[in-house]
């Protein structure tokens, strides 16, 4: 991956800012891509003061125009793309309001088709890259209280296997990767927000749910973004990587 120039979207913070470490930790030239400018600023200078080369460029990236500026302002090849932006939501048909679907559909899903858009053509130019896109074991299974949420990351995986299908004589690969439940600091305001006094008790009960008895950590999703993104996965595109410690097969 040395000198290899990595683009990751919601890139400052849980599991985003886990595959720039990883990236940046393994030589690539990773441009760390948030809306958050404060969160990201701060990555990016913890990075850099360790010798990394990580460059941040605040990006809203349901906002096609700024998306297609941003992207094209960056020189050299394009050769990984982590589709990593999302938002989530809690709640049932009846109780999903128009203004939440909205959200998540230009965040999860439009992000995912404008930044894919905006390098693809340099990719084929070039001669091929790597998408990697990240879905959820929403996108698969039924999950109660995740509607849009579900609806959304359906739409990643299945745009996932079309672009695979469509690119894969230009060389470039496009996977998904689906987590189940990731210990982020995400998790940790949601439990704090939702039940205060009992933070460890529901962590607890929620971590159960996963049949290896604990919650994926941000490293691990890391970890098979960069094994998607090398050489060795040359032959793997238009699959769903699962990392969710048996929840989707072994559930019981």
């Amino acid at each position: 991956m040395k000198n290899k120039n990595v683009l990751i979207t919601g890139g400052a913070s849980g599991i985003g800012l886990a595959i720039v470490k990883k990236f940046a930790r393994s030589g690539a030239i990773v441009y760390l891509l948030d809306f958050n400018q404060e969160s990201g600023e701060k990555a990016v200078a913890d990075l850099t003061g360790e010798g990394l080369q990580v460059y941040f460029k605040q990006l809203d990236v349901s906002d096609q125009s700024q998306v297609k500026e941003v992207i094209g302002n960056i020189g050299g090849n394009l050769d990984v793309l982590v589709n990593n932006a999302g938002v989530s939501h809690i709640g049932n048909l009846e109780t999903t309001e128009e203004a939440d679907m909205d959200r998540l559909f230009a965040v999860n899903v439009k992000g995912v088709y404008n930044c894919s858009r905006a390098v693809i053509g340099r990719m084929r130019s070039q001669g091929g890259g790597v998408i990697i896109n990240m879905a959820s074991v929403a996108a698969t299974m039924g999950i109660p209280d995740r509607f849009a949420y579900s609806m959304s990351k359906g739409a990643v995986l299945n745009m996932t296997l079309t672009m695979a299908r469509d690119y894969v004589k230009d060389n470039i690969r496009c996977n998904a990767i689906s987590p189940a439940r990731i210990h982020t600091p995400f998790v940790d305001d949601y439990l704090a927000k939702t039940y205060p006094g009992k933070e460890k008790e529901v962590f607890d009960q929620l971590a159960a749910t996963q049949p290896v008895g604990r919650m994926g950590s941000p490293e691990e999703v890391a970890n098979m973004a960069y094994f998607l993104a090398s050489d060795e996965a040359a032959f793997l595109t238009g699959a769903d990587y699962l990392v969710d410690g048996g929840f989707c097969k072994l559930k019981m």
